[in-house]
């Protein structure tokens, strides 16, 4: 048994969750299933990032105390995680004591990288960061991201020297000791490595107060991104105590927007406190809506809560997972939801289930006793974190059972009585084969697999032992 570690990158509570959240989550939830399918101990992050300029500013404009403004918006992301079927093992919030007190060592441990010095430059309050002269010049003036103007910003910060490290970082990247997946990810962030500046990690509190406190100097707190990077190792207690059990990380699950903090500043910390980096970033793309990047001022923003209530959990897991390809943008359309709920969700793997329980329940037979096969393709898929890829492998032998079904007519069979035997084999053989497709399911669709599994094998309730069809389909047309 191995011990693996998964991460999610913390999102920042100044809003609602999104649908790039729910990426992050379900991909996470994906990976940690199907390691423990695999008999590994998984430990599981998830949490939120709680300090810094955007959370202070929202919490004035709505004449709610900062403290009170977070705990409120931490309470609808965890009950974000629960609506997703997702469990993480351990959940962090920045403003946990423990937390802040465990950056304040963290950084004393930074410091023969740390220098102080002036800076005047651009930078974006939406993504909490500097960005430099050539940056400015691209995005003419405008970050592409929150659509709004950099700002000219003079002052005293502190600052961690990226130079340092660069070389190791790029190292590690090209000789995938650091894995960026997928590759293309890995050559952009080998361009934007070389031209990183050091990066300024504090703010005076003149500008900013809502932060932890930067250690040996009041007048100072810490850059978000460090306090928020830091929650990867402090919530398995470093350096209080020895993390090597769990660290490094198996796998980071992060949005494109935010790769470059994680294979450039985080290797950079990582570095200069003598860990070694994670294994593997995997890095996904955007949902989009009608081809374009969600926006307020569009107003195309889609709610998650409201996609995943109109035809619930299975369905939500179902269309982001496996129609939102693991690594490039996909598009979610109301339309193209419905569509691969019906004609693919309920039609393909809820008629199969329904007709083959259905054809079971009348020749009166047994729950199968069945034990689970290695399927070699589907673990290599998954090994590299290709789980749409995965999922339609999966859904390939699905669409295969059906074929299977219509071309051995069992139907026909069961008019003759000469070929009762030759009927209970081939549905015994038809449901074994739908009971090891089952157990592929689980990490996308866990309730269905077990509900499948459960159907079977004689396992569901009042079955006494026997195949019955649940008494509503799986995936109701209408709900």
């Amino acid at each position: 048994m191995s011990k693996v570690y998964l991460t999610t990158a913390i999102p920042y509570v100044n809003g609602a969750p999104h649908i790039g959240h729910a990426l992050d989550y379900l991909l996470a939830d994906v990976y940690a299933r199907y390691q423990k399918s695999r008999g590994n101990e998984v430990k599981f992050q998830a949490g939120t990032d709680e300090h810094g300029n955007k959370i202070y500013k929202k919490s004035v404009e709505l004449g709610i105390p900062v403290k009170q403004y977070v705990d409120g918006n931490a309470a609808k992301f965890r009950e974000f995680i629960d609506k997703l079927g997702v469990y993480p093992t351990d959940f962090v919030r920045t403003t946990d004591a423990d937390h802040e007190r465990r950056c304040q060592e963290i950084w004393k441990k930074l410091e023969d990288h740390i220098y102080l010095s002036s800076y005047e430059g651009w930078y974006c309050e939406g993504c909490e960061r500097f960005v430099t002269d050539k940056e400015h010049e691209e995005n003419s003036g405008i970050c592409p991201d929150h659509n709004k103007p950099y700002e000219k910003i003079k002052e005293e910060n502190y600052y961690l020297r990226i130079s340092d490290f660069k070389d190791q970082i790029a190292d590690a990247i090209k000789s995938k000791e650091l894995n960026i997946i997928p590759e293309f990810r890995a050559n952009e962030v080998l361009q934007l490595l070389k031209d990183s500046p050091d990066v300024s990690i504090s703010r005076p509190t003149s500008q900013l107060k809502w932060g932890v406190p930067v250690p040996g100097d009041d007048s100072q707190v810490m850059y978000v991104w460090i306090d928020a990077l830091a929650n990867y190792i402090t919530i398995l207690g470093y350096p209080d105590q020895d993390i090597s059990d769990f660290w490094p990380a198996s796998v980071q699950f992060v949005g494109k927007d935010i790769l470059r903090f994680h294979a450039i500043i985080w290797p950079a910390m990582l570095l200069a406190l003598g860990l070694p980096l994670p294994k593997n970033i995997v890095s996904h793309g955007f949902i989009l809506v009608d081809g374009q990047k969600m926006s307020k001022s569009i107003g195309n923003v889609v709610d998650p809560v409201e996609v995943l209530e109109s035809k619930g959990l299975p369905a939500f897991r179902y269309y982001f997972l496996r129609h939102a390809d693991t690594f490039s943008d996909a598009d979610f359309t109301w339309e193209k939801y419905n569509a691969a709920y019906d004609n693919e969700l309920a039609n393909d793997l809820g008629n199969l289930v329904q007709r083959l329980a259905n054809l079971c329940k009348k020749q009166d037979l047994d729950g199968i006793k069945f034990t689970p096969v290695e399927d070699p393709a589907y673990n290599a898929l998954m090994d590299e974190f290709y789980f749409s890829k995965a999922f339609d492998y999966v859904w390939e032998k699905v669409q295969g059972l059906n074929k299977e079904i219509d071309d051995k007519k069992p139907w026909e069979l069961a008019k003759l009585p000469e070929k009762h035997d030759e009927l209970v084999a081939t549905l015994n053989d038809l449901a074994t084969s739908l009971l090891q497709v089952a157990e592929l399911l689980k990490p996308f669709l866990p309730n269905v697999a077990e509900a499948i599994i459960a159907i079977f094998t004689g396992a569901a309730e009042n079955s006494n032992g026997k195949i019955l069809p649940p008494e509503i389909p799986l995936f109701p047309k209408e709900r």
